[in-house]
């Protein structure tokens, strides 16, 4: 019997009839299977997406969830995920975590999540104040960017404006990029973070759902606050010194000082043809960085910038943790060297708009290179120069993009379909057609391969050979990153870890890489929600019976071994000449076997990648047993 955590009740919002209903969760025998966040949306989405449906017609569902460690008092418990048809790959399961104070709020509302369907005949919003739940007309939002939709809502419903203020909420909305429904469109919330993969801005957008708003101001129920008190603290002390904390803690190293992430994997810079940008992260800690901590995290790694010298000085922008969007937003197209304002410009600039920096930075970055090869003209590209690293241009071609006008429609499709269009289809960065955690990965071949066999959303399976170790998964210490071989039983292992932290309700930074996480994570589990002998080992089976999942979902959509196997070749180019460790060596030769051996290491038929009969008895998902092989 479920005692806490879970608030029990999920809003289901007909965007169609504009009807709003609310319904229980689903039976205790499925939550403990699947948990909560992705494994949960997951489930509803093999249960709930009509075959033949496309990620932006009305039947898609756009599925919010909580996990049960929501709004409780462990570190990092704001996670929300969207689970929806990915509108990036357009065939693969969409999974994007988001953090800031959406989901405990949500939680503190006293519900477990949200399921739109349908789709609205005019622009709405969505006000969920306590147990009130109302749609509201968005048509004055509409051309808004994420940043001014935030402030403008919580004008219109009386609300504090400050970020996680008492009797404040929190708004995810849209931008321009969302309501034209271009690939990357991301969903912002509390102006520092996003649900910002798999394309789910424009999955909101094809909806004409602008924003969804909401205050919650109940408690959390914990089945065994006592037993819980000891873990909380423990666990803290670990997320707030070791794991990701050494790296990305209070204020972002990397994103503070660039030379930690040039020195750990690649810098991704002019579409991968070059690994350095000379001058790229110089200076970054001179400026003023104010940390802007998610409810409850003792990692901080989000935080206000001001620019206080050079061409941007007086600018403030609102970054995430980490350094993928800097690289997204500047360095893939050449940007960011001259000043570290640039970057902080473009990738706030990014948000704003309403996108995620990878999928249209991969799009954008093609165009230049075809342009620098003369596969391009000014008469094609509305008058622009696509010289690398010309802020004003990449301005305003990211503006057009957004808006889907002259030449940025070319590029609102994603890297894939940009690069085939400009007459560069081999060239393209991506994965299954989305863009990929921005890095260039080509000297860590574990994370590498998590991200090649991935579905094309979210963090994937992260290996052990870059940011941190991963202890629980069996890597105490860093393997070699160019060793192909054990990389497969490596991105097995860390996927089942990283897995289950995508259901339980916490950021990934407070989980990943901490010795004894999975101890802490599974103990939480029980205390809070009153499944007493929940233990470590059925964590794992969580994990990996939610990647399981995904790959069922994700063949029956049409996925292939082919797809994972025959990569984009901008991934398989060796590494260039600037790269520390890894030049003139690539991935290519070994990527089949590896691929092949992954498959292997998760219990999935060597040759298609279809979960085998044993492994989907043992996972119990025997109901998807005809799915799989029919």
């Amino acid at each position: 019997m479920i005692k806490g955590g879970y608030r029990g009740k999920i809003l289901r919002v007909d965007l169609t009839t504009g009807s709003i209903t609310v319904e229980g969760l689903p039976d205790e025998s499925i939550l403990r299977k699947y948990v909560g966040n992705f494994g949960l949306g997951l489930w509803y989405l093999m249960k709930e997406l009509p075959d033949g449906v496309g990620p932006l017609e009305p039947e898609n569902p756009l599925i919010f969830l909580n996990g049960p460690l929501v709004g409780t008092r462990v570190p990092c418990p704001n996670n929300c995920t969207i689970t929806t048809l990915n509108a990036d790959t357009g065939f693969t399961a969409g999974r994007s975590h988001s953090h800031g104070w959406f989901g405990p709020f949500l939680a503190m509302a006293g519900y477990d999540g949200i399921i739109f369907t349908g789709a609205s005949d005019k622009w709405v919003y969505l006000w969920i104040d306590d147990g009130k739940v109302e749609l509201r007309d968005a048509a004055k939002f509409v051309g808004l960017d994420t940043h001014e939709t935030e402030d403008a809502i919580k004008e219109d419903l009386g609300v504090p404006t400050e970020v996680g203020a008492a009797g404040g909420a929190s708004v995810a909305a849209i931008g321009p990029a969302g309501e034209h429904m271009c690939d990357g469109a991301l969903v912002a919330n509390d102006k520092n973070h996003s649900f910002s993969h798999s394309g789910v801005g424009a999955v909101m957008g094809s909806k004409r759902l602008k924003a969804i708003a909401v205050r919650g101001t109940g408690e959390v129920p914990v089945f065994d606050a006592k037993k819980l008190t000891p873990i909380a603290r423990e666990w803290t002390k670990s997320a707030s010194t070791i794991g990701m904390f050494d790296i990305i803690g209070r204020a972002g190293v990397p994103s503070s000082d660039y030379k930690c992430v040039i020195g750990l994997v690649g810098l991704s810079a002019k579409n991968w043809t070059v690994n350095t940008l000379p001058g790229f992260g110089d200076g970054m800690t001179q400026h003023k960085i104010t940390p802007k901590p998610c409810y409850r995290c003792p990692v901080a790694c989000s935080y206000d910038v001001e620019v206080v010298s050079g061409p941007y000085k007086g600018y403030v922008a609102s970054l995430s943790g980490g350094g993928e969007n800097q690289e997204g937003a500047s360095s893939i197209v050449g940007a960011g060297a001259k000043d570290p304002g640039e970057a902080w410009y473009l990738t706030d600039l990014n948000d704003r708009l309403g996108f995620e920096t990878s999928t249209v930075g991969c799009a954008m970055a093609v165009a230049f290179e075809a342009y620098e090869k003369g596969l391009l003209t000014k008469e094609v590209t509305d008058g622009l120069e696509l010289k690398w690293g010309d802020v004003k241009v990449i301005e305003t071609l990211l503006r057009k993009i957004a808006n889907k006008e002259g030449f940025g429609a070319i590029l609102a499709d994603g890297p894939k379909v940009a690069a085939e269009r400009v007459g560069l289809p081999n060239a393209a960065v991506h994965i299954k057609g989305s863009g990929m955690n921005l890095h260039d990965w080509r000297g860590v071949w574990g994370n590498f391969l998590g991200q090649i066999v991935s579905g094309g959303s979210g963090w994937p399976a992260p290996g052990a050979d870059c940011w941190t170790e991963e202890p629980d998964a069996g890597y105490p210490e860093k393997p070699d990153g160019l060793n192909p071989y054990g990389k497969a039983k490596e991105v097995a292992k860390t996927g089942n870890v990283k897995f289950w932290n995508d259901c339980i309700g916490c950021c990934w930074f407070g989980t990943w890489g901490i010795p004894g996480v999975m101890k802490f994570t599974s103990e939480a589990i029980a205390a809070v929600v009153g499944w007493e002998d929940f233990t470590l080992e059925e964590g794992l089976l969580v994990g990996e019976r939610v990647v399981t999942l995904e790959r069922i979902f994700n063949m029956k959509r049409g996925l292939t071994a082919d797809d994972d196997i025959k990569v984009s070749p901008r991934l398989t180019d060796p590494a260039p000449a600037d790269m520390p460790r890894a030049a003139g060596k690539s991935i290519g030769p070994y990527l089949e076997g590896m691929v092949r051996d992954y498959y292997e290491e998760m219990g999935w038929e060597r040759k298609t990648g279809k979960p085998l009969r044993s492994t989907l008895k043992r996972l119990g998902l025997e109901e998807f047993m005809d799915v799989v092989w029919g």
